[in-house]
Order: C-alpha cells, then structure tokens, then sequence
C-alpha cells in the first residue's frame, strides 16, 4: 500500500511550476556537489569515546553508491521498505541516500523506540530489511530483533552495525554494505513517489506512519535555506537523532541541499558536544529545549573555545522565557524558535528581522512551503485559541494506521487542509503562539501515545481505568500522569507500573513519570473522559 502513494498530480504541477517543488531529489544535490567541490566536508561524524569520522563530497557519493549496490544485491528495489533503527552515525544519510537511489521507501526509528513497537511497524510495513545495531546504551537491539523476527514473514534480512551473529542468520553491516560493489543499475530519483515513512502519535495518541516525498521534504526546508541565507560555508549540528523529522532536516537534508557539512555525534552529552562545535566551527544549531538549555550551561561553565554560530533554533510547546535570555547572554545570538511537526516538514520559526526577544512570545510565521489557519467558533483569544491546521507543499501526502489498513491521503480532504491538534494564537507579526495541545496530546521533542498506553494499563489486572494525562516538564514540554482507578485488592504505584510496561517492552518515554490513584475518572453524559479537569488538577497540585 506505501509503495503506491504518490503525490497529487494537480498539486505537482502547480507545484512545479511556482519553483516550491523539482523534478529531481536530493541524489541529483549530491552528485552536483561531488562534481563542484569533491574534496568539501559533507559530513563530520563523532562516535562517542571512540573516532571522528570526516566524509568528503567524493567519498559520501561513493558510499551511497556501495550501499545502493548492497540493497540491490539484498533484493531491495521499487516500492521496497527499509528499516533503519541506529544513532546518529554517518552510515545514517548515506543508507538513507541509497534507498531513493534504488526506489526503496526508507524508515527511520529513533533508538529509543522498544521491540514491542518497532515489531508492530515492521508488520506495518512488510519490512523486507531491517538494519539495526547489536547494542545501544544498554539496550541488545540485535537480541531484541532476533526473538522477534520468526514472526515477520517478509523480514528477509537482519543487518547489524557492530557484532552480528552468523548463527542466527544476522549480516554484518560492514561486510554487506561498506564493502559492497557500486550499484550498477539506473538512477531512480522521482522526487513525487513515497520515499520516507515516520512515525508519530498523532493528535489523538493513537500511533500512526507519515508519508513524505522527497519534494515535500524539500519544501520545508527550502524557505529556511533561502531566508536564513544558507549555504557550503555553513556546518549543521542538530541535537536530534538523524532518525527522528528534526535531525532529518537539519542533520542530513539541509547540509546535502546547501552543499554545507553535517556535524554529527552518535550520543548526546553537552559538554563534548560544545567542544564539537568549537572544533568543527559549527554554524547552525537546532534541537528540543531540553538539550540546549544543558549545551548553553556547558559552554557558559566550561572554556569549550569560540564558536562560530550565526544560527540557533529550538521549538516545543512552549519556549521558556528563560532559555530566551540565556541564548542571547551566553551566545549573544536571538533563540529561533519554531513550529514543526513530523506531518509537516515545513514550519514556522521566527525571522532576522524580528526582536531579540522575539521568542518569547512567538514560534514564528510560516515559509513558502506550507499554510497555518486557525480554527474557531469563538473569536480567538489566548483564552480561547483556535485549533491548528496546515497544508502546503511542505505537508506530508498521506498518513496511515500503526495497527490498521486505515490510510489518508490528505489532498482528498477539506481541501488539503491538515488538523495538527495543536492551538495558537495568532502573535501579531504574521505568525502563532502555540498555547497548549488538544486533548490528548502529550510530550515535547517526542509525542506519546496516549491511547495506545492506556490501552497497555488496561490489560493490567489491577487497574479497573485509566487516563493520561500532561504536566509541564520544566523544559518546554511535557510528561505523562497516569489516572488509575484500580482494583479492590490491588496496590497500584509508579514502580509497579513501569515494571509492568518495562515487561511488555514498552518504549520508556512512552511510560508515564507520576501516578494518582483515584477512586473514579470524571466522564461526561456520552461516557468520555473529562481530562480537562484531571489536568487541571494535576496542575492544581504543583
């Protein structure tokens, strides 16, 4: 079903013709750059405690070739899906790269998803190839891949970055792609076919896949390029993982359309990643909240050296006015904040021109590539805001269901237009607020699924209901409570409960950080939860 989803023929074309999309993705970028500038730094690559890794144009054009020729020696072609669940490694972009080079859908999975959800997208998926690590930060994801792979009919091959195990039929990453002969066959690159599928929670939490296209990738990224005048002098450090939407943009696809370099390290820790910034001269800075409030303390507290950044952007919920003015007195820079979400590649985020200050009060206006309206029966107040909606060239072609044949493509409906859930007001320099989530919506880098965790505590035989909901974490975004009504014998608590999802092999972001027992969950006449009055007395209780 993924394989055929394509974008709009209409919206292509009208597209095309006002410049927002191209008739050629980002393959035709990196072989234009290897040819004008081979010996450039594209990618500046950091594994932690172990070597730096610096990839000229020359060289990362030839790896992705090696590992196009590494699918296709795998059986990997058109319409095909691969996953990829590693940190943040140069291998990322280069197999990224290779799948559009053979027509293959690729699936980025952050590290810190867990078996029993990566499992249910491989399903999904129909996932042919599934390229992993043997371990990560305590966790055996080449074990967990292993037990679970007798159930996946069309897993063809498990791929492994570090130690596989020929005994259970795993392929060591190094033998089959790094040494792998150069692909041989034509150059696919239509940029209007699916070619990425993420996943999100969704506004609701119930979990779901996004489908993008090279162009509607580009078209989010493209207006910052042009506004934000950036180009092969700039180097790119993003805090995300390269497999999650932000490190996406700003890790792999802004450097490779700018012709700049990717300055990446395979795990977070702000101490060395402030002294990688000085050594690389790093120029663009973009990541949650949460990572740059620890990268400002570390750089404000430890003689890192001087750094080159021009460019500083972070978005969540909410922006705290403190990290505002941190990022002007230790960087001497105004914090961008931003707007974006995995359906939307393109967002908004706050301009030049606008007051230092600025983010403190807004989370910008949007690019060519994408449309914000704000919804409401009511005049739209910071009291009452309007409900978020996007559309635009930037906006992903199609969603679909985790756990269903359910699918979306979203030119069919109300004109293209997309429902966020998120809600805004409007800022007063053509942009938004953001001032809270609908209904169900938890989380800040990360979107939890709330329904889908509800559903999981439901099974537990001592609790009789459930709801989550969202208290602020500190740092722009938020955490889940769990409401429990348990049962007469149980004894239900924090600890009890993460055992029991850590059973399950729930992803522990996933997992709720504060449990209230409570003798029956508020629901109004038709029987639904009234989560609005457990938020407001969580808050009440702060």
């Amino acid at each position: 079903m993924i394989a055929r989803i394509r974008a709009n023929e209409e919206l292509s074309r009208r597209y095309r013709a006002s410049g927002i999309w191209r008739r050629h993705g980002p393959l035709a970028d990196l072989r234009k750059w290897r040819a004008e500038t081979p010996h450039a730094a594209a990618i500046i690559a950091e594994e932690a405690g172990v070597s730096r890794v610096c990839l000229t144009y020359a060289e990362y054009e030839r790896m992705v070739e090696r590992f196009a020729g590494a699918l296709t020696d795998l059986g990997i072609g058109r319409g095909d899906v691969v996953l990829i669940q590693l940190p943040s490694r140069w291998q990322v972009p280069a197999l990224m790269l290779a799948c559009l080079r053979v027509g293959a859908i690729v699936a980025p999975v952050i590290p810190t998803i867990r078996p029993r959800e990566v499992e249910r997208m491989l399903r999904r998926l129909e996932v042919r190839v599934c390229v992993t690590i043997d371990c990560w930060e305590g966790f055996a994801h080449a074990d967990a891949l292993a037990e679970m792979s007798d159930r996946l009919p069309h897993l063809q091959h498990r791929v492994i970055l570090g130690h596989a195990r020929d005994d259970r039929g795993e392929l060591s990453f190094d033998e089959v792609f790094e040494r792998s002969a150069t692909c041989a066959d034509e150059l696919d690159d239509d940029p209007d076919r699916a070619a990425m599928v993420l996943f999100t929670s969704g506004t609701t939490g119930a979990p779901k896949g996004v489908v993008h296209t090279a162009n509607t990738l580009y078209a989010g990224i493209a207006p910052v390029i042009d506004a934000e005048q950036l180009g092969q002098h700039d180097r790119f450090f993003t805090a995300a993982a390269l497999t999650h939407i932000v490190g996406a943009i700003y890790g792999y696809l802004l450097p490779l359309l700018t012709g700049g370099t990717a300055v990446i390290r395979d795990a977070w820790d702000p101490v060395n990643a402030a002294i990688l910034l000085a050594e690389t001269q790093a120029t663009v800075y973009s990541g949650a909240p949460v990572f740059l409030r620890q990268l400002l303390s570390a750089i404000d507290t430890d003689s890192s050296g001087p750094l080159a950044l021009r460019l500083v952007v972070s978005g969540a919920t909410t922006i705290p006015r403190r990290l505002v003015d941190q990022t002007h007195r230790i960087l001497g820079l105004p914090l961008r904040t931003a707007w974006g979400m995995t359906e939307a590649a393109g967002h908004t985020w706050t301009r030049r021109d606008d007051p230092v200050d600025w983010g403190a009060y807004s989370d910008g206006s949007p690019g060519a590539g994408v449309e914000i309206d704000l919804r409401s029966q009511l005049e739209i107040t910071r009291e009452q805001p309007g409900r978020l909606f996007v559309r635009g060239a930037g906006v992903c072609v199609a969603t679909f269901g985790l756990d269903s044949d359910e699918s979306r493509i979203l030119a069919d409906h109300d004109d293209g237009w997309y429902d966020t859930g998120d809600l805004a007001v409007h800022d007063g320099r053509g942009g938004i607020r953001l001032m809270g989530r609908v209904t169900d919506r938890i989380g800040g880098t990360f979107m939890i699924p709330v329904t889908d965790v509800e559903a999981a505590l439901l099974n537990h035989p001592g609790i009789a209901d459930v709801a989550l909901v969202g208290y602020p974490d500190g740092d722009g975004g938020e955490l889940a409570c769990a409401y429990v009504v348990a049962t007469p014998t149980a004894t239900v608590d924090l600890p009890m409960i993460r055992a029991y999802l850590n059973g399950i092999a729930m992803t522990g972001w996933y997992q709720p950080s504060r449990v209230e027992v409570i003798g029956q969950l508020p629901r109004n006449g038709s029987g639904k939860v009234q989560k609005d009055v457990l938020r407001a007395r969580l808050l009440d209780s702060q």
